[in-house]
């Protein structure tokens, strides 16, 4: 059996990545993929944490998969927000989206 530990050492380097893809990233899918990365390994934890500490108990696994339903509302959203502002500017670096104000 794998211990907590491994789960929690994966979950934490990848939301770490998620994190630095965040802060680091100039194009607006790349930081949607990194915040899908963070919301990720949030899932990772939740389902970890139920299956160690109430094995019986399906909680975790419900809010996880509640949590990657929120995550794809939240991508379709993202995405089309992200083609409209494609075909308005013809750019999605985020440094252009100044322009989207005047």
């Amino acid at each position: 059996m794998i211990h907590m530990e491994y789960y929690l050492i994966v979950s934490t380097i990848m939301m770490f990545a998620g994190i630095y893809g965040f802060v680091t990233r100039r194009n607006l899918l790349a930081i949607l993929i990194s915040v899908e990365l963070i919301l990720n390994s949030v899932d990772i934890n939740f389902v970890v944490f139920n299956r160690f500490l109430f094995p019986g108990e399906l909680e975790g696994f419900f809010f996880a998969l509640f949590a990657i339903g929120v995550s794809a509302a939240e991508t379709a959203v993202a995405i089309a927000i992200i083609i409209n502002i494609y075909r308005n500017l013809r750019n999605i670096q985020v440094r252009n989206l100044r322009e989207m104000k005047w």
